[in-house]
Order: C-alpha cells, then structure tokens, then sequence
C-alpha cells in the first residue's frame, strides 16, 4: 500500500511534506531550494554552487570541522548538488540517527559564510573549473548550452568562469543568499522511517522564524533556433556533436510521451541510436534526452567517435531523430518498460522517494502518488508522442562539434 504524503505550509511559506514507511531500514531527509545557475546575474555566475559548498563550511554555532564530524558521527550519506534550476541539501541515516541529522542539516541551511572559510573554498572551486573544463564532454555541453539559449538564463553556467568566480565577494554571496534562500521559495522533505510527529514539531520549531519574502524567476519559452558553430580543443582523441532542438517544460504533459520518445531513439542499450552506432562500432557514446527545465526545456542528442567517423555518424544520428515515429510497438512496449523499471526501483528507496516528491513540488506544486506516475507512462500512445511532435515540431536543429586542433 502507498504510503501517505503529509504537506504543511508554515506562515512563513516554506513546504514540508513528509512520507513515512516504517517498512524502510533507513530515513532520508532534505532541503530543495529552487534556486541555481538561471537566478544570478552575469557578475553573480558560479555563485549558486559556491554557496552549497559554503553550507558545509560553517554555522554561527558550528566550525566546519564540527559539520564535518557531526555527519561522520551520525553515520550520514550526506551530499549537495546544484544545477541550472535547484540546490539541494540532502542527507540518509538510520532511522534512531534521523532527528540529530535534521537538527544539523537545518543549521547548516543559516551558513555562517566566515570570510577565512569562504578564502579558502574559492581555491577548492577554481579547480573544480579547471578540472571540468578539461572534460570535453562537459565544456562541449556548457558552451553549446550558452549558445542556444543566449540570452535566456537557461544557459547559464552552473560552475561560472575562473573570472567571475574569482571576483564573487562574500557580501555577493550573503545578498544571494538573502534573496534566494527565502523559506517560500524552499521545500523540506522527509521519506522513510523516522518520527512523523516529531519532524513535524521539529520542523516547525527550527524553521519557523526563517524570514520569508518574495523570489521570482523568468520562466519564458526559449523557442527552437537553427544555427552550426564549431569549437576546437587540442589533443582530443575524439570528436564529439551536440544537436539541440525545442522540448518539453517539466510543467508540459507532454513530458512522458517525449521522455519515451527519447528512450525508444537514444537510451543506452537496445535503442535506435544504439543499435545503429554504438552495435556496429561506429560510435563509442550516442544518447538522446528529453531535458525537461522550469517553463522551458530541449530534446537533444549526443555523439561520440572518432574524428574521421563524425561526418558519418553525425548524419546517421540526424536520419534516426529526422524519422521519430519509425518505431514498432514492441519498441514502445520495451521503453514503457525500462523507465517504470527505473521510477519502481528509485521509489522503494527513502532517498529515491526524496528526490522524487521534492523536485516534483518544486516544479509543480504537486503530489502525484508512484502508482498514478508509472499509470501515466504506461498510457501512453503512439498518438501521444505523435501530438507532441505536432508541439514541438523538432524542424529546427542546432548543431554544434568539438573538434581536435
């Protein structure tokens, strides 16, 4: 039996839903803050990852060696991610562990942004953009990204540039922080086997005075662009090729049939995409992704090869997206199956449940139980995924290479 979601708004607007199974072994916990690359301004770029790392760095009641050994003591998976659209702050422990880990997760969401602390993770930040930057795969996404979106905040960087980053001051930082971390504008969740009542009053009691006022965000559509752009890295073994073309919001129905439509073209075993480059050797990555984003999204794909086979496998991509509705029946049958495999087994665990109710609310505001997602898969049609190339025409195609030098 499906487990009840409990939701709560506080007076000061933050969320908190709750899921509770005292089946589980474990208890996960975290905070969503729909906050990220697409909020700052130019002068703020990278300023949302380096605020999740400060978290970690510091309370005005905690050193970051006492965060540090706080989470070791409680035996927590304790992790933060950030991207172009949310930072979340998420933690499992065992259950008789949990109320400890919600006390100090909540504590370190008020950092204290110490000037010596924030010194030295700029440093730690600086590398990561070196190190990232030297992947041809990400620089390869993060520039063509840019590039599409232009001047929509989809585009920007999550980790910013050695430039911007190195300029952020700590006072940038805390009016980032005043601006977007408001309790509105953040969702506490739980899932698992914990003390519902508990983290209930608790929540309420820690979070409660949290000063709330208004965050906005621009979520417009940035429409479909046709444009080809080359960029050229030395010593790369091989080239890769991004196209990029309109998609689905994660608010659009649509979502399913183009996540499924993506799969039957692109998933990373027994897909169109497979069987035509990576079965014959001809490509070492090929993939195709539904990126659904706040009030906007792409449908894209993704190559690998050699850079004497790019041309080939570049043209063989185009023929298999440029006739989306050349699958079978059994081909749609088989992707219905792996991605309710993949929402099954991601839901019978506390922290699958976490991510799933959070960024769901984040995006939606809504609370859709697991059975009525995996129905909604499961109803697609062949006609569905037709009416959403209606929407989405994919006509237009941006197309951007790395190349070796």
């Amino acid at each position: 039996m499906a487990s009840k979601v409990h939701k709560e708004i506080l007076p000061n607007g933050l969320t908190i839903l709750a899921e509770n199974n005292d089946a589980n072994a474990s208890a996960s916990i975290g905070f969503f803050v729909r906050t990220g690359a697409r909020d700052e301004t130019d002068v703020e770029s990278g300023v949302s990852h380096f605020l999740e790392h400060m978290m970690f760095k510091g309370t005005p009641t905690r050193s970051a060696l006492d965060i540090n050994l706080e989470l070791g003591n409680l035996g927590a998976q304790a992790n933060a991610f950030t991207s172009e659209e949310n930072t979340v702050y998420y933690s499992t422990v065992i259950p008789e562990k949990f109320s400890a880990m919600q006390e100090l997760l909540t504590d370190m969401l008020r950092p204290a942004l110490d000037p010596e602390e924030f010194n030295m993770e700029k440093k730690v930040i600086l590398e990561e953009i070196a190190l990232y930057r030297d992947r041809p795969h990400f620089y390869l996404f993060e520039t063509s990204f840019k590039d599409y979106f232009g001047s929509h905040p989809a585009g920007n960087s999550v980790l910013g540039s050695h430039e911007s980053v190195s300029a952020i001051s700590r006072d940038q930082m805390k009016d980032y922080f005043d601006r977007r971390y408001a309790p509105s504008n953040m969702t506490l969740v739980a899932t698992g086997n914990f003390p519902l009542e508990q983290f209930m009053a608790d929540a309420r009691a820690m979070c409660g005075k949290w000063t709330d006022h208004k965050v906005g965000r621009e979520v417009g559509r940035h429409p479909e662009k046709s444009v080809y752009k080359e960029y050229r890295r030395k010593n790369l073994t091989h080239s890769h090729a991004v196209l990029v073309t309109g998609g689905a919001s994660a608010q659009d129905s649509e979502r399913y049939p183009l996540s499924l439509l993506a799969t039957i073209l692109g998933d990373s075993s027994g897909s169109k995409l497979y069987w035509e480059l990576i079965d014959k050797g001809l490509a070492d990555s090929a993939s195709v992704d539904s990126d659904e984003r706040d009030g906007t999204g792409c449908f894209m794909v993704y190559v690998s090869t050699s850079p004497d086979r790019l041309d080939e496998v570049v043209s063989i991509a185009k023929k298999v997206v440029g006739a989306p509705l050349d699958f079978t029946d059994a081909d749609l049958e088989r992707a219905k199956a792996k991605i309710v495999s993949r929402i099954v087994l991601d839901g019978e665990l506390p922290m699958g449940r976490l991510m799933s109710l959070g960024m769901e609310w984040t995006y939606r505001k809504t609370i859709t139980p697991l059975a009525e997602v995996v129905r909604k898969v499961r109803a697609v049609t062949r006609e569905d995924i037709q009416k959403s190339l209606e929407k989405f025409s994919h006509r237009e195609w941006s197309e951007y290479r790395l190349l070796p030098e």
